[in-house]
């Protein structure tokens, strides 16, 4: 019998794990348990299949022969009720009871839900899963009038689809720009322009105070706390995650006051032979120097894979530690210009930004002197440099103008560190 390693999540993060560990550890026995009802799939591209431009095929990841060729366990449908982490078992919604040597939470999040009236009224859509995506892309074939609420990267998502689909749609922000945590009013209103164009119009110091239905139940309009109207067939939100570690509670895992699992930068928490890895965890920032979280698709790949090497390593195979330490990155191609944003864009002491055209905007963001995050509409040349500094922190508070050239390299920051 080999180790026994049981991954609960089969997400990039759950998956990244199982695969470094069959790499390290052919003899090891892996199990993934995974509450959705298919395989490893590409969260990032479920939108432009909601939007109506690709293909179910090409979003799928992983068939099921993907693990059956690693000898790898894979258990759909499987949800998790609880874990003893003294017996190290785990027990499932079937009854079943499952042991394990080692431990991988990857469980994710779930869509977080309006507190109003009709909240869950149909018609009204939450965008997370590739479920989710199929719902949407079926009900924005044939609306007209669609409402969006969540000024964040998923909720441009949304917005996004309602323009590609020719769905009429107001987004109703709270704030005075979309995003605003990370951009100023000249950044945001190149996406506002930009969302205008796709006939989805941004409405500033809104949300919803209800929702009304029509007599079979289906949302027919959204009521702002301003007492303002939206007549709607369609209704996309996106205002966050609820982490799913309510069954964690009594386990003894350390978790912060909303949800998320604590770990160290070797992604293992405060118990013995449990770990966690993506969008759920609070993890070690080395570029921060201190806790931190980001839901991005490459951090969460690449916590999966430090988590699955130290998996195999405490469990008695001579693999080196792994240690994470990554700058992470989210991509939109909604528009006629590429938008990323890097690192933590939303944080930090000190800011740069400039615009340089209708279509073009740049913001570096600093802590300490050292670029922690950003964010660049239009030119992306520049995330290369701006991800090394962030990776080697490296001090550039006498030079953050030159942050802000329209073209950067490591050589105007660091002669010695780029020659090398």
């Amino acid at each position: 019998m080999g180790t026994s390693h049981v991954i609960i999540g089969d997400g990039i993060a759950g998956s990244s794990a199982a695969e470094t560990i069959r790499e390290a550890d052919p003899a090891a026995e892996i199990t993934v348990l995974t509450d959705e009802g298919e395989a490893l799939y590409n969260r990032i591209l479920i939108k432009e299949f909601a939007k109506g431009k690709m293909p179910e095929g090409p979003i799928s990841i992983h068939q099921p022969e993907w693990y059956d060729e690693r000898d790898i366990e894979l258990k759909l449908n499987t949800m998790v009720t609880q874990i003893d982490t003294n017996a190290q078992i785990i027990h499932t919604h079937s009854g079943e009871s499952i042991e394990y040597d080692s431990l991988l939470l990857a469980t994710g999040g779930t869509p977080a839900q309006l507190p109003v009236e009709n909240s869950d009224a149909d018609g009204i859509h939450h965008f997370w899963t590739f479920e989710d995506a199929r719902a949407i892309e079926e009900h924005a074939d044939r609306a007209e009038n669609g409402v969006i609420i969540g000024a964040g990267l998923l909720g441009i998502d949304l917005a996004a689809i309602c323009g590609a689909q020719d769905v009429r749609a107001d987004y109703l922000m709270r704030g005075n720009a979309w995003w605003r945590y990370a951009l100023d009013e000249e950044g945001a209103e190149i996406m506002h322009e930009a969302m205008r164009k796709r006939d989805v119009t941004p409405v500033f110091e809104s949300g919803v105070e209800r929702f009304e239905v029509d007599d079979s139940g289906h949302v027919s309009a959204v009521i702002d706390p301003n007492g303002e109207r939206y007549e709607t067939d369609f209704v996309g939100i996106a205002i966050g995650l609820n982490f799913n570690t309510e069954f964690l509670r009594g386990s003894g895992i350390e978790l912060t006051d909303d949800g998320s699992i604590v770990v160290d930068e070797q992604m293992r928490t405060n118990v013995d032979n449990v770990y966690a890895a993506g969008d759920v965890t609070y993890f070690y920032d080395q570029i921060l120097g201190e806790q931190a979280q980001n839901g991005a698709w490459g951090s969460a790949k690449e916590q999966g894979s430090i988590a699955g090497t130290n998996m195999v390593r405490d469990t008695g195979s001579d693999v080196d530690e792994a240690t994470f330490h990554w700058v992470s990155s989210y991509s939109i191609t909604h528009f006629d210009f590429p938008f990323l944003s890097f690192g933590h864009p939303t944080i930090g002491d000190d800011a740069v930004e400039r615009k340089y055209s209708d279509s073009e905007w740049r913001r570096v963001v600093l802590k300490d002197g050292k670029v922690i995050g950003g964010v660049l509409i239009g030119d992306l040349a520049p995330q290369t440099t701006l991800k090394r500094l962030a990776r080697q922190q490296i001090d550039v508070s006498d030079r953050k103008e030159a942050l802000l050239e329209e073209s950067i390299s490591m050589e105007q920051f660091t002669p010695q560190e780029a020659e090398q």
